[in-house]
């Protein structure tokens, strides 16, 4: 396998060098270690709406807002993982995260099956295993294998900079970061002697007819 692994990683955080930032360095510096190309961007201060269900997708590609979305779909095409991470509101991820992932999971055609997800949360107390759970349904709908760790990915903290008290966290994060660089070349290996699987036409039942 000659080909340099490639991770994306999402930062949801409005907040440059907050608790969320703590742990995904915590990952960059694995990834690093282990060979893997890594690109940080922090999309929880840009301005992002929502989708709007125009099906402007369907015939262009790409969404019909020209932002931040259109710019990450070609990094997550290239790459081999993409990592999501978002601090916790109300026991959800950041709204700005949430639009942004509806529109570029939507609005991309290219074929996601086999790119290793994994998702990050950070949270003062409560609402980790809620947000962790709605953060890992993109990956699940996407034929996308779901890296895991020695626990949830989850580290916690709520001034800027106390989660880097958190000892457990951050060796949960790195943990998942080597559990998903292995999960990422066995997986480039596999493709390489067997291939993707085989794919079926896709069948769409509808409730109500």
């Amino acid at each position: 396998m000659n080909k340099k692994l490639k991770v994306l990683i999402i930062n949801g955080s409005p907040r440059v060098g907050g608790n969320t930032s703590v742990a995904l360095r915590e990952m960059a510096d694995v990834f690093a270690a282990e060979g893997v190309e890594t690109e940080i961007v922090q999309i929880g201060a840009e301005p992002v709406r929502g989708c709007i269900a125009c099906g402007y997708c369907y015939e262009h590609d790409r969404c019909v807002f020209d932002d931040v979305v259109n710019t990450i779909a070609p990094k997550f095409e290239a790459a081999d993982g993409l990592v999501i991470a978002s601090p916790v509101y109300f026991a959800n991820a950041n709204a700005t995260l949430v639009a942004c992932l509806d529109r570029l999971f939507y609005s991309t055609g290219f074929d996601k099956t086999m790119k290793v997800g994994a998702s990050v949360v950070c949270a003062r107390r409560g609402g980790c295993s809620a947000t962790f759970d709605e953060l890992n349904k993109y990956f699940t709908i996407s034929g996308m294998p779901v890296a895991s760790s020695q626990y949830w990915n989850s580290i916690h903290g709520r001034a800027k900079g106390e989660a880097e008290l958190d000892g457990e966290g951050k060796q949960t994060m790195r943990t998942l970061a080597r559990n998903m660089t292995f999960l990422m070349k066995s997986i480039a290996l596999g493709k390489e002697k067997f291939g993707l699987p085989e794919t079926e036409e896709h069948v769409m039942t509808n409730f109500i007819r």
